[in-house]
């Protein structure tokens, strides 16, 4: 099931996900393509300094770099593995650093620039990570986030609830589905922060699999089988998925093939200089 786990739990997965995790990112690569081109489209954004966090293997920091050569780097990642990968991918370019989202190793007002891509939705406390992005913004500096919201894996929690009702009732089982922030949460948390402007966007990402378990498989291969019923077990277990697999058919089957559904908040604001 959809889970939040502790921030240890989410570090171990992504850990051993690491040498794998970029062959199974599909809709990560295109919300990082759609966070590139519109930090693009603004020609008068020159930053010196920029910060990723949750930068994974450094997808979007390698593609920052070209774009901006010149600018310092810096990524910051809950797992080891996800490290070293991204200090093998930029090398001297870029300080990494092992840490979490809420309490970032980082030095107040450092950043003109600090970006997120597909990693806020895991933290336990969204608005203790969105102050800390705040805090390590210079005046003048730019943020630009984008995770995935309410509506994410709608199909999948929906049917997991009904074969939960069907196979044991079991309130543990249901009451494990994650909870993915709504649009109203995050716009009540910046509500009372110092942004000078904000923008906020939800966008729709669609996948295609063969199957439920290819639909499992794909999130346990991403770092996400603690947050994917991935942890489950039994005979309770396995008739859930089981009955899961046909509901998940009969509702939304289509040419032999089942969709998943991501919902992307896409978040830009900016900081007033003094």
């Amino acid at each position: 099931m959809i889970v939040m786990p502790e921030s240890k739990k989410i570090a171990a997965a992504f850990h051993q996900s690491a040498a794998d995790y970029d062959k199974h990112i599909a809709v990560q690569k295109r919300v990082v393509e759609n966070l590139v081109r519109d930090l693009r489209s603004h020609k008068d954004l020159l930053p010196g300094n920029i910060l990723d966090v949750g930068s994974g293997t450094g997808s979007l920091l390698s593609r920052l770099s070209s774009t901006w050569p010149e600018a310092s780097l810096c990524g910051v990642d809950l797992a080891h593995n996800m490290c070293l990968r991204l200090a093998a991918r930029l090398g001297d370019t870029c300080l990494v650093l092992n840490g979490n989202a809420e309490q970032l190793p980082l030095k107040s007002g450092t950043f003109d620039l600090v970006v997120s891509t597909s990693a806020l939705q895991w933290t336990a406390d969204l608005s203790l990570a969105l102050h800390e992005l705040r805090r390590v913004m210079k005046p003048g500096a730019s943020l630009s986030l984008a995770f995935f919201c309410e509506g994410t894996l709608c199909e999948l929690q929906r049917c997991i609830r009904e074969a939960v009702g069907t196979v044991c009732n079991s309130r543990n089982h249901a009451e494990r589905l994650h909870k993915f922030r709504s649009v109203e949460e995050v716009e009540a948390i910046l509500s009372g922060m110092d942004f000078e402007r904000v923008v906020i966007n939800c966008e729709t990402e669609i996948d295609w699999y063969d199957d439920l378990q290819s639909l499992l498989r794909s999130i346990r291969n991403i770092g996400a089988g603690t947050v994917s019923g991935g942890t489950a077990g039994g005979l309770a277990w396995r008739g859930i998925i089981k009955e899961t697999s046909r509901l998940y058919r009969d509702y939304y089957g289509e040419n032999g093939r089942i969709p998943v559904t991501y919902k992307v908040l896409y978040l830009k604001a900016d900081l007033a200089l003094l």
